[in-house]
């Protein structure tokens, strides 16, 4: 494994230098770039999955309705069987916009969750609606330079940080580690609960933030849900060693069933569930997986509990806080649009 990594990292240089490439042509404006009218919050990363973004976008939702701000979420709508621009509706599915717009859409039907490829001719459509959001959240936007926000907020993984990691195929980057430097709040996502203060500084040293940016730690908590007997963790999520990790502190004979991130389950795959959770009591999952799992029959064909985990966010306090950056941007960006 380690030799093909190696082998791997001439592939990496050159996918390196057509990023690089693009970068140069949107920073000298040789390609084109648009700033939307409505203010625009943007959470991404720049490795590939596994980094807590979905939980970001709902933890923003709360924040900015808590405030009495209306808000709007787009996203690309990730391995949806559609294309173009579609409005969630209730006849919505995980195979028309996609598992993780279908998420936020069942848990926030009041929030406007529109999925499209096009973000800046998405965002100018968004803009027309008579009764636009305040506001529009952008997940997994970093890299779609065409489209300028206004506050960009990137998260990172406390076990893989981006600065320790490489680019594709040899590592899990899928853009520079430099590109960094443009984000506004940088959030270490997934930190352990026994993160020290000395382990902030240590992150903080290998990060080398500019003085601009603020940084954040963060934690993600999984809910206290009964779980009778042995479960089967079925999940097909990037990173599934922490739900595992988890059922398995409750339950240390859980069995495991994982597939690729965002896969859609098959009728074979049903079968094979149906197999696997003959020797267990119940099926643990995530939320995002559950949104494809109501596209198959299992629910129909299984006689055992389907148990979703959900997973809650907290931000650690430091001396900033990432709440009131967040609406300080909402409110200035508003105030500008309204005194136009």
């Amino acid at each position: 494994m380690q030799n093909w990594r190696w082998l791997a990292a001439p592939l990496a240089a050159m996918y390196g230098g057509i990023i690089a490439l693009r970068h140069l042509l949107y920073d000298e404006h040789a390609l084109p770039k648009y700033t939307p009218q409505i203010p625009t919050i943007c959470v991404g990363n720049i490795a590939v999955g596994g980094t807590g973004k979905t939980p970001m976008v709902e933890y923003l939702i709360r924040l900015l309705q808590q405030n009495r701000y209306r808000v709007g979420v787009l996203s690309r709508g990730y391995k949806r069987k559609t294309r173009g621009f579609i409005i969630a509706d209730d006849s919505a599915t995980a195979d028309t916009i996609g598992d993780e717009a279908m998420q936020i859409h069942t848990k926030f039907p009041d929030v406007l969750v529109v999925v499209c490829e096009d973000r800046v001719s998405a965002v100018k459509r968004i803009q027309r609606m008579p009764d636009h959001p305040d506001i529009m959240l952008l997940d997994d936007a970093y890299q779609h330079r065409a489209l300028v926000c206004g506050l960009n907020i990137l998260l990172t993984a406390y076990d893989r940080l981006y600065v320790s990691d490489h680019l594709l195929p040899w590592g899990t980057l899928r853009d520079i580690p430099y590109r960094a430097s443009k984000a506004n709040i940088v959030v270490v996502t997934k930190c352990p609960d026994t993160l020290r203060p000395i382990d902030k500084r240590v992150v903080d040293n290998s990060l080398k933030l500019a003085t601009f940016q603020h940084m954040y730690f963060s934690r993600m908590h999984y809910a206290d849900v009964p779980i009778q007997g042995v479960p089967l963790v079925l999940t097909s999520i990037a990173r599934p060693e922490y739900l595992i990790e988890h059922v398995r502190s409750i339950q240390p004979q859980a069995e495991v069933l994982t597939y690729p991130d965002h896969h859609r389950f098959t009728i074979a795959d049903v079968r094979t569930i149906l197999q696997r959770v003959e020797r267990c009591d119940c099926i643990v999952t995530t939320e995002k997986d559950m949104q494809r799992i109501r596209q198959t029959n299992l629910l129909e064909r299984i006689d055992k509990p389907v148990i979703v985990q959900p997973i809650s966010f907290s931000i650690d306090r430091e001396a900033h806080s990432f709440d009131e950056d967040v609406l300080a941007y909402a409110r200035e960006s508003l105030h500008k649009q309204r005194n136009k």
